[in-house]
């Protein structure tokens, strides 16, 4: 009976489980369990990654390359790289090598030949007066000569009714004359009259025939008067209308004169001014207040071609940006307003993809922009600035000066997306699922109460 039980004992020591395996399937058992509770409850940030370099946000203020507008020949500089520039200081001086622009006297010419035609306008404007003024002159002995020739018409007229009358009265004289001379000469015959009554008569007689003559002729001359009246007011019309049309003619030329001279004027001062700016393009001058950070590796004397980039300038200014890249997989998840968390060359950072919270030296942003198309290659430029609110409000470290974190440092981007679990997270990322983002009402339709969390669906990125 003892035999049997110590073998039972044995068998019974045998058959069990170590502790130490007890131990461990208890720790399996707990990390399992922690690790459900960890996938349905632990949160886990989503986010879009983007790599770029710092910019400037306002086109104004960023880099300005200066470059020559003109070929020449450089004559020397006046800055050096890494100089403090005011706006409008000079920077290099060109020599024109273009021929039309070498005579060094050519501005005080063309100055010379616009005020000679200054003063040749000036005096074919008095020519316009003077003949303007003569056209009136004609215009009022016009309007005197023409009714003068008119009352001489009828001052004529009236002299060929005298004449007419005179004519008829004569006419009846020598009736009368001839009734009496034919009287007395039968008188004579009879004895009644002397010689003499009859000699008178017939004197009386021829008298009146001469008077009748006379009468005519001077009825003739009025009526050929009359003609003449009549053909010296044509004339006169004739005439102060020739003289009026001359002087027109006249008006007309000195006012073709004076278009001619002044488009010659408009012409001239165009090429002036064009040689102005010609003379102001020589000297290089800097468009903003800034610092030179490069300069043309060229000496005096070495010939520079139109277009070429003498120097670049930096603005002084505190307007800061970054510009992302991202891929046109992820641009229609990132939207205006997102936050976005960087992290700069040179400025040592840890980074939680999903949990930002923790994450050590990277600083916070704000998207500004995001490109409507995208850059050629599929990608997507995101402007971001800093997130000046929550640097406010102290939640947040402000950005390195403009000084230290200068434009073209390179930069990465998390863009922040929706919070979700864990294990949602893993899940989406073993199946390759694109990330969560959440459907926006439309305005003309009730918020809901839970925001509806729906995967977006796009095709699957190929590579």
């Amino acid at each position: 009976m003892v035999t049997i039980g110590f073998e039972h004992s044995k068998t019974k020591t045998l058959l069990g489980s170590p502790r130490s395996f007890r131990w461990l399937g208890w720790w399996t058992f707990c990390l399992l369990a922690l690790s459900i509770v960890a996938l349905v409850f632990v949160p886990w940030q989503q986010t879009v990654i983007g790599v770029g370099k710092v910019t400037v946000f306002s086109p104004m203020d960023r880099p300005q390359s200066i470059e020559s507008q003109i070929s020449g020949r450089l004559q020397t500089w006046y800055v050096n790289e890494g100089q403090m520039v005011q706006k409008g200081e000079l920077i290099a001086k060109l020599a024109d090598l273009d021929p039309k622009f070498l005579d060094t006297r050519q501005l005080d010419a063309l100055d010379s030949q616009r005020k000679a035609l200054n003063a040749r306008r000036a005096a074919t404007i008095i020519r316009i007066g003077a003949l303007e003024g003569q056209s009136m002159a004609l215009m009022q002995s016009r309007q005197a000569a023409v009714p003068g020739a008119g009352q001489k018409i009828f001052q004529n007229r009236d002299r060929n009714l005298v004449a007419a009358q005179t004519l008829t009265a004569a006419q009846q004289a020598l009736e009368a004359a001839n009734l009496n001379y034919k009287r007395i000469l039968a008188l004579h015959q009879k004895g009644l009259r002397s010689q003499r009554d009859l000699e008178l008569a017939r004197l009386d007689q021829v008298r009146s025939a001469t008077g009748v003559e006379q009468a005519q002729a001077q009825l003739n001359l009025s009526q050929r008067e009359v003609v003449v009246s009549q053909l010296d007011q044509s004339k006169v019309v004739g005439d102060t209308a020739a003289a009026l049309a001359s002087v027109a003619s006249a008006i007309a030329a000195a006012q073709e004169s004076l278009a001619s001279v002044t488009s010659d004027i408009a012409k001239l001062s165009i090429e002036i001014e064009n040689l102005k700016q010609r003379i102001q393009q020589r000297r290089i001058v800097s468009p903003v207040t800034g610092r030179v950070v490069r300069l043309l590796p060229v000496g005096a004397g070495e010939t520079v071609s139109e277009g070429d980039v003498l120097a670049t300038v930096v603005p002084k200014t505190k307007d800061q940006a970054v510009a992302l890249y991202i891929s046109d997989w992820d641009a229609p998840l990132v939207s205006e307003g997102r936050p976005v968390r960087l992290q700069f060359s040179g400025w040592p950072a840890i980074q939680f993809s999903g949990w930002p919270m923790i994450a050590t030296g990277t600083f916070g942003g704000r998207v500004a922009v995001v490109d409507a198309v995208d850059d050629g290659m599929g990608r997507y430029r995101v402007l971001v600035k800093p997130d000046f609110k929550a640097i406010q409000n102290k939640k947040d470290v402000a950005w390195p000066d403009s000084s230290h974190l200068r434009p073209g440092t390179e930069a990465t981007g998390w863009i922040m997306l929706e919070t979700v679990p864990l294990g949602y997270e893993l899940w989406r990322q073993f199946n390759a699922f694109p990330p969560t983002l959440k459907e926006k009402p439309e305005p003309s339709q009730q918020a809901p109460t839970k925001d509806k969390e729906k995967p977006v669906k796009r095709k699957k990125m190929k590579g």
